[in-house]
């Protein structure tokens, strides 16, 4: 069953196909970008939110808090994928942010292979858990959700991308809730000094 890939806000996507089109994306991109030839694409938007556990005062202690900070694109050549874009919320609108390479663009397209061979109707996204320097592509259960809203359900899947941190395989599925909590006790901050548990 095909994954619902939630369609882009429209600014986004200009923003980054105007970049796509600039004459400076041979000189200031990445170097697969500088040196691809023919058109390039803008595909596959995956929504990004970032992840926070709340504090004791703010809500239930180690209760999940997303917000959506931006909007990632897959850029293709032809067949290839070169290339992802960001693109973030500002004052004035969604703008393009930055091109980039690396590892977790080829980990993306894996996972999205896996949650495409589960058969079950997910709407894709990413979540970012900043202080773990983690990203996980997150399979949301309500494939016609609101993108840009919502927190992780329980019953949702996240497919850590590589690298991982220590201790969590990338590309191994879990239930939300089975890695939140762990995740929760790692960006838990450190006891005071002198105080007792």
């Amino acid at each position: 069953m095909p994954l619902h890939v939630s369609q882009a806000p429209t600014p986004a996507l200009h923003s980054v196909l105007a970049a796509l089109g600039s004459p400076t994306l041979r000189e200031a991109s990445t170097p697969a970008l500088r040196s691809a030839e023919g058109p390039l694409s803008a595909e596959l938007p995956l929504p990004v939110h970032v992840l926070g556990v709340t504090a004791p005062a703010d809500g239930p202690a180690g209760a999940p808090a997303t917000r959506l900070a931006g909007w990632r694109f897959l850029i293709r050549g032809g067949e290839v994928t070169l290339a992802a874009a960001d693109t973030l919320r500002t004052a004035g609108g969604w703008t393009f942010s930055h091109f980039f390479e690396g590892p977790y663009l080829t980990s993306t397209e894996r996972a999205l292979r896996q949650a495409e061979a589960s058969g079950s109707p997910w709407q894709p996204r990413l979540l970012s858990v900043p202080e773990l320097y983690m990203l996980t592509l997150w399979l949301h259960g309500d494939p016609d959700a609101d993108p840009a809203l919502g927190a992780p359900d329980p019953a949702d899947v996240l497919i850590p991308l590589a690298p991982a941190p220590p201790g969590i395989a990338a590309h191994r599925p879990h239930r939300v809730a089975d890695l939140l909590p762990r995740l929760a006790v790692r960006l838990a901050p450190p006891p005071l000094l002198g105080s007792t548990a």
